[in-house]
């Protein structure tokens, strides 16, 4: 482990911004103050926050402190796990190889595209009329 104590590292997706803090600790994680239970009620969204952790074991050795802001519930979620990783990295740097080959350390650019005026949304038309 790094020198210091806890480890700080951003994870972004959509509109979404985790700021994630890794301590050594027995495992738990806090997402805005709340568990991740409290927090992410589905399923899915847990599994793809505790995917770097099992990937690499280390859920057990480190606590995580989570600030999630921005987008919806799916998008933090995704957030969280890129930071998650992308503080893992720092912590040990041999696990980058896998986190990478996962795809988890990765920014996944895409967001939504705006709509635009004389359109129904983004790319969608209005229906043409000949007569």
């Amino acid at each position: 482990m790094a020198s210091e104590t806890q480890i700080m590292a951003t994870g972004r997706r959509k509109r979404a911004v985790a700021r994630v803090i890794l301590r050594p600790g027995k495992g738990d994680i806090k997402i805005n103050g709340q568990t991740l239970n409290e927090y992410f009620p589905r399923e899915t969204s847990r599994i793809i926050i505790r995917q770097p952790f099992l990937l690499t074991n280390t859920l057990s050795e480190l606590d995580t402190i989570v600030n999630a802001k921005g987008g919806g519930k799916s998008g933090q979620a995704e957030a969280v796990r890129a930071g998650i990783s992308r503080a893992l990295c720092k912590y040990k740097p041999e696990l980058r190889p896998i986190l990478k080959k996962a795809g988890f350390l990765t920014r996944d650019a895409r967001e939504v595209e705006r709509k635009k005026y004389g359109r129904k949304k983004a790319r969608k038309r209005f229906q043409y009329s000949k007569r």
